[in-house]
């Protein structure tokens, strides 16, 4: 059987703030349709990782490929072109916008008629438009919330508001999908929800990059974890391999585990 080919490929990534190094030579490899997580006690520096892959932050050293071609983690806008979309453990939408709406903002970064489009409603920008705005309700029934497309979005559930993110991080087409503790909040049948999206969105052929910090959830679900302590990588490997590591479990999952 072939090998899936290499989605994300990064190396020697340090991040200092000021006094702090917040991240030791992390490095990580996501072969295509793998959902590959990332987990950590509090502090560990997931979060700073994902922000330095996702563009928030600058590595003050490090490469960075994405399906094989380089990309530089410049701002978030570059990251987004490159094919890198992502979600925020704080929910981040337009609260007075609808569901719909939502999502064509999101698929809007793969429009080609611009702000000249946008201005005249030529015939070409009012096609892209009834395109972004079928592909936009496509993905809504895809991740279960199609019914509400047209309600304002600050009016859906918490579990709803979730799904909603990430249709419109599909929405961009990314090669590789980041999602920042995305059960956060949830209850235990929204987790079971949300568990049964990330598998449609893998068995799509999509590729997830995954922090949360329900260990159950995780090792259910990843292909593959990286374990991050004080900003440096202590594991990496299937999750069988993970749960019996003793360094993992001294320094993350405890005996109970």
């Amino acid at each position: 059987m072939n090998e899936q080919p290499t989605i994300l490929n990064i190396a020697g990534v340090n991040k200092r703030f000021g006094g702090l190094q917040a991240l030791t030579d992390v490095g990580i490899t996501i072969k295509q349709g793998q959902i590959y997580g990332l987990i950590g006690p509090n502090g560990a520096g997931k979060t700073t990782f994902f922000n330095v892959i996702t563009g928030l932050y600058q590595p003050d050293t490090g490469t960075f490929e994405l399906a094989g071609k380089p990309y530089s983690p410049s701002a978030p806008h570059e990251v987004a072109k490159a094919g890198i979309a992502r979600t925020f453990q704080n929910i981040r939408l337009f609260g007075e916008m609808t569901a719909l709406e939502n999502v064509m903002v999101g698929r809007h970064v793969r429009s080609k008629q611009g702000v000249f489009g946008a201005i005249f409603r030529h015939k070409a920008a009012r096609e892209e438009e009834a395109s972004i705005r079928a592909r936009a309700q496509e993905l809504l029934d895809f991740v279960g919330i199609g019914k509400f497309a047209n309600r304002t979005s600050r009016f859906l559930s918490y579990g709803d508001q979730r799904r909603l993110e990430i249709a419109r991080a599909l929405a961009t087409d990314p090669q590789l999908l980041a999602l920042d503790e995305p059960a956060a909040g949830m209850n235990a049948t929204e987790k079971l929800a949300l568990r049964e999206l990330l598998i449609k969105i893998k068995q799509q052929g999509k590729t997830v990059l995954l922090i949360e910090h329900d260990v159950k959830m995780m090792m259910a679900l990843c292909d593959r974890l990286m374990v991050l302590e004080y900003g440096k990588p202590i594991a990496e490997g299937l999750p069988a391999e993970i749960q019996s590591n003793k360094a993992v479990i001294d320094a993350y999952l405890g005996g109970s585990h």
